[in-house]
């Protein structure tokens, strides 16, 4: 197959039927008239064609061209602009954005399956406008009126795009040791600031998608106290004066180079230098990381949800594969030719097929919950809901972000493997999935952070409190009690029961916590996908579109069901046994310490 082909009815079946979508949103005063089924569906196909016929047959070309620098200017791979432009001028980047802002007040589950679809169709490319919603809400709630009338509907619509310029050379996870100055302007009337320093990694920072580019930058202002509570946040465009693009009106921001990259080189990542470049602050001072998290949290979302298109991608061609390829007779086949002869009728190729089916089917239904929290989180009158979806977002999104861009980069490393040497090779598109995955594990907080923000800030700061609530509600959800549902319950309860152990750990040792995060939070992760397998359970029916009376359609549904019993949930064994084990042993890392453990 030559690329991704979105599926916007099983999207649908996820969002509509396993959540009851039009429900949810009947609930929510701002967006009940959005909330017919066959509107959202209307949404989704026509995402599907637009992402399928526009977006996704320039992923190889944006691969294998990739962005061009020169001079301080890049230059997008052919078609790209083209692409984007049409993207914004049909009204996509303003989906779930507010009305009065130029927005079509769209709930942002929609937006969420856009961009899932755009990140398995081309990686590279999405790059750009994945930034977008988290800038708009960043503006929207921090900005000044000035500013606002300025950037905020030029940003809803996507006609400008944005970036985040956080990392500096020595500075990465650690944003308390930015260096880039902000000094105020004399006399300047538009009380600006000039911005002097160097930003690293920043993903389209200088492009010819749009007229325009604008810069949301964490300096450091004159009398600012060390760390991050000396940052601010200030906003810097690629030009002034409304985008007006002359030399007169351009600003003191260069674009070095672009970094050569393992993936992704569809999208430049760019080293970006600011020189004395005038810019407005956004929010009060001191206060930028806050201002920045908004939009931040946004893209760890986005991030998670490029995991699961990701896979998704790599899952279709595989499976297209294996009903091509031709092998020896699966065992236990018989004689007969047909079916028996293709490499998708062995155990070995249904086990990882299946596997990454039950990833990303489950998948979904986590993250189109989250998507629709945050609506909730916006627009529910009743604060118990508000306060609810609050929650949600707060525990499940780092998991989200973790959990499923690890599976990306593995679970597509295993459909390659379905492909043998032909995977290997440029030609079946398989490899570059494998390759633009990889990166998904260490932008907007590494996985290893995304853990620590789990385990470490949320759930042992209260002793377990809000989780053990989101849990509470986890187990509701799943009455009346089946036998279909006695092993998702059973780990709920062990989760609820090692926190406790948690608490009182942390508590002895400070550190106990940060071991086991990883494995922590992939227990987590674990019991969630068997909750939400729960959910597609409950929905599937014999009056279901999902299930047609045919046996493969049957099988669609059945056969990652049973994967996700047989070879994903016994892992949530072996992650809380790692935890506990590391709970009750003292921490003794000297080399002494550890040769007499392990003679013990």
């Amino acid at each position: 197959m030559s690329h991704y082909l979105p599926q916007p009815a099983e999207h649908g079946f996820i969002l509509l039927d396993v959540l009851q979508a039009p429900q949810a949103l009947s609930a929510l005063p701002a967006l009940a008239e959005h909330a017919d089924a066959d509107l959202l569906r209307q949404v989704l196909d026509e995402a599907g064609r637009f992402v399928g016929e526009v977006v996704a047959p320039l992923n190889r070309g944006g691969d294998e061209v990739g962005a061009q620098w020169r001079a301080g200017a890049v230059t997008m791979p052919p078609g790209f602009r083209d692409a984007y432009q049409a993207f914004w001028q049909a009204g996509w980047p303003s989906l779930a954005c507010a009305p009065e802002d130029g927005g079509q007040g769209l709930p942002s589950a929609l937006e969420a399956v856009l961009y899932e679809m755009l990140s398995a169709a081309n990686h590279g490319w999405t790059m750009a406008p994945g930034l977008l919603h988290g800038a708009y809400e960043c503006i929207r709630h921090h900005a000044s009126p000035e500013l606002k009338a300025r950037y905020l509907e030029k940003l809803a619509t996507g006609e400008w795009l944005a970036t985040m310029c956080l990392t500096e050379p020595q500075a990465g996870s650690d944003l308390g040791l930015v260096r880039t100055k902000a000094v105020p302007l004399p006399n300047d009337p538009e009380q600006r600031y000039a911005l002097s320093g160097t930003k690293i990694f920043i993903s389209g920072g200088e492009h010819d998608l749009t007229d325009n580019i604008v810069h949301l930058v964490l300096a450091r202002l004159p009398d600012a106290p060390p760390g991050p509570k000396g940052l601010s946040l200030f906003l810097c465009p690629k030009f002034y004066d409304d985008g007006n693009r002359s030399a007169v009106n351009r600003s003191a921001v260069v674009c070095e180079r672009i970094e050569e990259k393992m993936g992704l080189h569809g999208s430049p990542t760019c080293v970006m230098r600011f020189d004395d470049a005038p810019g407005w602050l956004v929010g009060e001072p001191g206060k930028g990381l806050s201002a920045m998290f908004v939009m931040m949290n946004a893209a760890r979302l986005h991030v998670a949800l490029q995991g699961i298109g990701l896979l998704d991608a790599a899952w279709q061609k595989a499976d297209a594969y294996s009903k091509e390829r031709r092998q020896m007779r699966a065992p236990g086949q018989g004689r007969s030719a047909g079916e028996a002869d293709f490499i998708a009728a062995h155990p070995a190729m249904r086990r990882i097929l299946d596997t990454q089916r039950a990833w990303i089917d489950g998948g979904r239904v986590l993250a189109y919950r989250t998507a629709l929290a945050l609506d909730v989180l916006k627009h529910h009158p009743d604060a118990a809901r508000r306060d609810a979806a609050q929650r949600w977002c707060s525990l499940v999104t780092p998991v989200l972000k973790a959990a499923f861009t690890h599976q990306a980069f593995y679970g597509a490393s295993e459909c390659l493997q379905v492909l043998g040497g032909h995977g290997y090779v440029r030609e079946w598109g398989i490899e570059q999935i494998v390759r633009d995955a990889r990166v998904a594990m260490i932008y907007e907080g590494t996985n290893e952070i995304q853990a620590i923000d789990l385990l470490v800030r949320k759930v042992l700061p209260d002793g377990g409190a809000s989780l053990g609530l989101m849990l509470d509600d986890l187990a509701l959800d799943l009455q009346p009690a089946r036998a279909t549902h006695a092993r998702v319950l059973a780990q709920l309860a062990a989760i609820r029961q090692t926190t406790r152990r948690l608490v009182n750990a942390a508590a002895a040792d400070n550190t106990v916590a940060f071991r086991v995060a990883d494995d922590y939070l992939r227990a987590v992760a674990v019991a969630l996908l068997g909750w939400a397998w729960s959910r597609i359970n409950a929905a599937l029916g014999p009056e279901s579109p999902a299930t047609p009376a045919t046996p493969e359609g049957a099988t669609r549904w059945h056969a990652p069901a049973q994967a996700l019993r047989h070879w994903v949930q016994p892992e949530f064994d072996m992650r809380l046994a790692i935890v506990h084990d590391l709970c009750a042993a003292p921490h003794d890392v000297t080399p002494e310490a550890q040769g007499r453990r392990d003679v013990l």
